[in-house]
């Protein structure tokens, strides 16, 4: 019973297989980078609205 097992159902390009661990690590940049504006998008309108809100608290305060 020598049976040769296939490890992925669809072969993949041989361009893909001789690149490996260099498309991997275009990916992870790409989504590293991603996440990194994602989050400086979010951080930046968290901080725009504590300002707001902090001016707001200031402008009643000094009424």
């Amino acid at each position: 019973m020598a049976q040769k097992h296939i490890a992925t159902v669809h072969p993949l390009p041989s361009s893909v297989l001789h690149n490996g661990g260099e498309m991997r690590s275009q990916h992870t940049r790409a989504a590293a980078k991603m996440a990194v504006q994602f989050l400086s998008r979010k951080l930046r309108s968290f901080n725009r609205k504590t300002v707001a809100v902090t001016e707001m608290a200031q402008v009643q305060g000094g009424h």
